[in-house]
């Protein structure tokens, strides 16, 4: 450990003041920021990271992060904050704890994990900020998906008027008489049309 003291003339008279009679620096360590913060969110999470610089490689390993994010428009006393449970240099957030459209701004600071006796600093000041939104699901266009949607209703309507002009038959030759399917086929099909016709309305 070192002696710290303070010395000086007051009132002509030179005086020493003890101001630190043990002092260890070790646990007196005040950090930098950390550096190049960035960010990049999908539909799913937000992933953001930065970096440490001109820092021993043994403090960088017993670090501590604490990240603190809002909405852009938002004051930061309403911010979130979040200490960090690795000293690894990097964090996700997940979707569901972001609104969809909203943009964000993050940040974050670092001081020597509390867990640790060797060392002990302040936390450091804020980094530098980065700003994401959520990404949203891509969704279908309407006339994409009213398309798809008569495809869907093509086939059993299809399949219904052939199985109807199918049973028709069948009780016409059963009854004796003698089946047209020229002339049945479009009486038929159009005892269906407007149900068809009335499908492809609302679809509009």
């Amino acid at each position: 450990g070192y002696r710290v003291s303070l010395q000086g003339n007051f009132f002509g008279c030179n005086h020493t003041y003890m101001t630190f009679p043990e002092y260890n620096p070790r646990k007196h360590i005040k950090l930098d920021p950390p550096l190049n913060i960035q960010s990049n969110a999908t539909a799913s999470k937000c992933q953001i990271w930065w970096s440490v610089w001109n820092m021993p490689w043994y403090l960088v390993e017993i670090l501590q992060y604490e990240l603190q994010y809002k909405e852009y428009s938002m004051s930061w006393e309403v911010a979130l904050n979040k200490t960090l449970p690795s000293s690894l240099p990097q964090v996700e957030i997940e979707a569901a704890e972001l609104r969809s459209g909203i943009a964000y701004v993050a940040r974050v600071r670092c001081k020597v994990s509390e867990n640790e006796n060797s060392y002990h600093s302040q936390w450091s000041e804020w980094s530098q900020t980065t700003v994401f939104q959520r990404a949203d699901f891509p969704k279908l266009s309407k006339k994409i998906l009213n398309t798809k949607t008569m495809q869907f209703l093509f086939i059993p309507l299809s399949f219904g008027t052939l199985l109807y002009l199918f049973w028709n038959c069948k009780l016409s030759l059963r009854s004796g008489q003698k089946a047209s399917p020229a002339l049945t086929f479009p009486r038929q099909l159009l005892s269906f049309s407007p149900s068809i016709v009335c499908t492809m309305e609302i679809l509009r």
